[in-house]
């Protein structure tokens, strides 16, 4: 398995696919599709600027391919939890 390694996020480029949905979502415009291609013929994705990320989970929760790993510190190391900066409104779905 080959894995690219960023601060707090790695990515598994023999896995992806190039979708693109991780750069679309990513709310800090950072993570771009490489211009080089994986064994499998497709562009990965890769980090713009590790200091930049703040390891919210979007990408991860983004792709299919199960091809982005979050790592880290409180805010990174659940991302099913809601960060301090994400707190829930309240309202309850009536759907069910």
């Amino acid at each position: 398995m080959s894995r690219k390694k960023d601060s707090r996020i790695s990515f598994d480029i023999e896995c992806c696919k190039g979708c693109g949905l991780c750069v679309l979502f990513c709310p800090q415009g950072n993570l771009r599709l490489s211009q080089k291609l994986n064994t499998q013929g497709n562009p990965y994705v890769e980090l713009i600027d590790a200091a930049a990320c703040n390891a919210c989970g979007i990408c991860f929760r983004m792709c299919p391919d199960v091809a982005i790993e979050i790592r880290g510190d409180s805010t990174a190391a659940d991302v099913g939890q809601t960060s301090p900066q994400h707190k829930p409104s309240g309202k309850v779905s009536s759907d069910g």
